[in-house]
């Protein structure tokens, strides 16, 4: 079994910071890509950022330049620095992950967290 655990939401003043840390755990033997995505209420699930096993990133535009995403392969983690929080960050954001569970087994799959709420006041 996998478990993808999202942790470091709040609450936050426009302008300020935060920074989310997603853990991956269980019966895992590699991890390719992972990401970042948040839901708004009554909006749909968008990919905030991703991170490629080797450290390739790729941002949404209107987190650029504000948000930067990281991984410690080593301890299974990624993580997400978000400064210059606007209202419009406000959202569940989510932790994602396409794992490799065995060494037999070629065959990646996408695991998700259960999600941090992040808002952010005016």
């Amino acid at each position: 079994q996998v478990q993808l655990v999202e942790s470091g939401g709040g609450l936050v003043q426009a302008g300020g910071s935060l920074r989310l840390s997603c853990r991956a755990s269980g019966s895992i033997f590699s991890i390719n890509a992972m990401g970042w995505y948040r839901q708004a209420p009554g909006k749909q699930r968008e990919l905030v950022a991703e991170i490629s096993s080797g450290g390739s990133t790729r941002y949404a535009d209107s987190v650029k330049g504000r948000f930067t995403i990281s991984r410690d392969n080593a301890k299974n983690m990624m993580y997400l620095q978000m400064n210059s929080l606007k209202p419009e960050d406000t959202a569940v954001y989510y932790c994602n992950a396409d794992i490799r569970r065995y060494s037999y087994s070629y065959s990646y799959f996408t695991h998700w967290g259960q999600g941090t709420q992040v808002t952010v006041s005016s």
